[in-house]
C-alpha cells in the first residue's frame, strides 16, 4: 500500500539518551515514561528500545500496561516492573493484579479497591500518591493529617505499597527551584506520616524527579526517576537546559530520536500569479516548482504552522506555502530539486546540514513541542532504525 508519511525513531539516539541519564543521576534507577503514545513515538515501537534498558516503565491507563504484558509474552521478554500512574477503577485494579501491574492509590477513594481485591482474593501492588502542592491527584499532607490514608494499614492483606510519589508543579518554567524545595519539603513531611500513621515502610522506593528536575535538582532524584520527555531526545525547557548546564557544568548531550518523513505525491511548476492552496492565502511571485505531500493537520502537522513552516528537501530548506489542510501541504521545492521527479520531505529531524526540531515546529503553531509530538497521528507508520 502507498505510504503518505512515516516516522522513523532511531535506537541509537535512545540508548543515548538512557546514557547520560544513568551518568546524570548516579545511584538512582532509571525509568521510562510511556504515556502519551510514548510521547508520539509509538508505545510498542518504544517499547522495543526501553524495556532492555530502563529499570521501570510508566503509563497514564491500564490498557498501556495490559499491552506491554502483552508485548513482553509474545516476543519472551522478562516482566519489567510497569505503573499505572493515571486514575485506575476497582476493576481495573482486579485485571492489573491479575497481571501484576502496580497502580497509584491517590485518594480515599481506593477503600472501594481494597474491597473489591478481598472479593476476588487478589493482591495489588500500590504507589501512594502526594500531593506536595500540584494541586492534581494525591494525598494532600492535611487529608493525610485527618487519617484518609489509615485505611493501608488494615488493608495489607490484600495491598502492598511499593512506593510513594509526587509530581513536580514549576522545575521546567523557572531557573530557581525555590517551590520545587518546598514540595520536596512537603513529600518528606508526607512519607513520615505515611510511615507513621499507615504503615508504609521505610524503605519502600520514593521517585519524584522527571525529566527536568532529574537534572537541575539532586536532591529530587531519591530511587528512581521518571523520565519522559528526555529520553526521546527533547529537553523539557529552554530553562531546564541552562539551569543543567549551570548545576551539572558540562551539558548532557540528548539526541532527538524521531524524524518525520514524506515522499512528494506530485512535484509540478506552477506559473506566476497561481494561488496555492485553500483561501487563496498564498500567490506565486514567479514560476514556482512545487511538490504536494500527503500528509497535513490529521495526522499531528499543525494547522497554524501555515505560512511559517518550512521542511527539508536535498538538504535544503522548502517553504510551506498556503495553509496546511487537512490531508495535504504543498511546499516550495524551486532550489531543491531540478526536475519533477519524486522528492522525500523531512518534516522533523536531520537532512544534511539542516535540521527540523520540534521545538521549532512547535514555534510555528504555537505552542509546546509535548503536544506537537503527541499529537503525532497513532496510524502513522513507525519504524525503528539504527
Amino acid at each position: 500500500m502507498t505510504v503518505a508519511s512515516w516516522l522513523e525513531l532511531s535506537g541509537h539516539a535512545y540508548t543515548a539518551n538512557v546514557a547520560a541519564y544513568r551518568a546524570v543521576v548516579g545511584k538512582a534507577k532509571v525509568g521510562a515514561v510511556l504515556k502519551g503514545n510514548a510521547y508520539g513515538h509509538g508505545l510498542l515501537e518504544t517499547l522495543s528500545l526501553a524495556h532492555g534498558q530502563v529499570d521501570s516503565l510508566y503509563v497514564i491507563t491500564p490498557a498501556e500496561a495490559l499491552a506491554i504484558r502483552a508485548w513482553e509474552t509474545q516476543h519472551g521478554k522478562p516482566r519489567r516492573e510497569v505503573l499505572v500512574i493515571g486514575a485506575v477503577s476497582a476493576d481495573d485494579c482486579l485485571e492489573l493484579a491479575r497481571h501484576q501491574v502496580s497502580a497509584v492509590a491517590a485518594d480515599r477513594g481506593f477503600e472501594d479497591t481494597v474491597r473489591a481485591l478481598r472479593a476476588a482474593g487478589l493482591k495489588l501492588d500500590v504507589h501512594v500518591h502526594l500531593d506536595t502542592g500540584l494541586g492534581r491527584e494525591g494525598f494532600t499532607r492535611a487529608g493525610l493529617e485527618k487519617g484518609e490514608a489509615d485505611f493501608f494499614a488494615s488493608a495489607q492483606d490484600v495491598i502492598t505499597v511499593r512506593g510513594v510519589l509526587s509530581h513536580f508543579s514549576n522545575t521546567e518554567d523557572v531557573t530557581e527551584q525555590d517551590y520545587a524545595r518546598t514540595q520536596l519539603a512537603n513529600f518528606e513531611a508526607g512519607f513520615a506520616l505515611l510511615r507513621a500513621r499507615a504503615g508504609v515502610a521505610a524503605d519502600v522506593q520514593r521517585h519524584f524527579a522527571a525529566s527536568a528536575a532529574a537534572l537541575v535538582l539532586p536532591p529530587s532524584r531519591l530511587d528512581v526517576v521518571r523520565v519522559g520527555i528526555a529520553l526521546y531526545g527533547l529537553w523539557p525547557s529552554a530553562e531546564t537546559r541552562l539551569s543543567a548546564r549551570v548545576v551539572l557544568g558540562t551539558l548532557p548531550t540528548l539526541e532527538p530520536v524521531l524524524s518525520w518523513k514524506s515522499p512528494s505525491q506530485v512535484v509540478k511548476w506552477l506559473p506566476a500569479g497561481s494561488f496555492v492552496g485553500y483561501g487563496c492565502t498564498w500567490r506565486c511571485a514567479a514560476d514556482t516548482r512545487v511538490a504536494v505531500l500527503p500528509v497535513g493537520y490529521w495526522d499531528g502537522y499543525p494547522r497554524l504552522a501555515s505560512g511559517k513552516a518550512y521542511v527539508l528537501v536535498n538538504g535544503q530548506r522548502c517553504p510551506v506555502l498556503g495553509r496546511v489542510m487537512m490531508n495535504h501541504v504543498i511546499v516550495d521545492v524551486t532550489h531543491a530539486t531540478a526536475d519533477e521527479r519524486p522528492v522525500v520531505a523531512t518534516l522533523l529531524g536531520r537532512d544534511g546540514d539542516e535540521s527540523i526540531s520540534a521545538e521549532t515546529l512547535a514555534g510555528w503553531a504555537q505552542t509546546i513541542h509535548y503536544e506537537t509530538m503527541t499529537r503525532l497521528g497513532p496510524h502513522l507508520r513507525r519504524v525503528v532504525v539504527g
